[in-house]
């Protein structure tokens, strides 16, 4: 028997050529996959590090404006115990409850209880760090009160 001249031998032949073709090409491929599977995980490695560094970054920044926050409270507590500030203060309760009173109703001494009470919580809420003080940006800007600027309004129409 001759084997260079049987069909079946040829077709043999050229399946294990293409599989052998097709397996160099699977192991190209395969080794492709692993290399870009570890180019990904350094990949996700280093962005965790870098995610982490800086989570940590913001924790620290946290606490520190935490801190900060709290002796800033805490000096204003203690200005506020000052006998300058505490009549500062109370020059504001009255302006506020002034304000609040001609705008609502004016001539009513219930009205001007419930205003002053509103203006002294509107200080504690400001002096508790929860809001923003307004003196602070009246001062800052150099314009007088609200309350000022109706005084002024009232002398000119009298």
């Amino acid at each position: 028997m001759d084997f260079a001249h049987e069909h079946f031998f040829w077709g043999l032949g050229a399946g294990v050529l293409l599989g052998i073709i097709g397996m160099l090409f699977l192991l190209t491929r395969l080794w492709d996959a692993r290399r870009e599977v570890a180019r990904l995980r350094r990949h996700l490695s280093d962005k965790l590090e870098l995610e982490a560094d800086a989570t940590n970054r913001l924790k620290a920044d946290l606490q520190e404006l935490r801190s900060q926050n709290e002796n800033l409270r805490m000096k204003v507590a203690n200005l506020s115990q000052m006998p300058d500030r505490k009549h500062q203060r109370d020059l504001e309760i009255y302006a506020r409850a002034e304000r609040y009173m001609v705008a609502q109703s004016p001539g009513f001494p219930a009205v001007w209880e419930q205003a002053k009470r509103a203006a002294v919580g509107e200080l504690e809420t400001e002096e508790q760090g929860n809001s923003l003080p307004r003196r602070v940006f009246n001062a800052l800007l150099n314009r007088p009160p609200r309350s000022a600027d109706r005084d002024q309004e009232r002398e000119a129409e009298a």
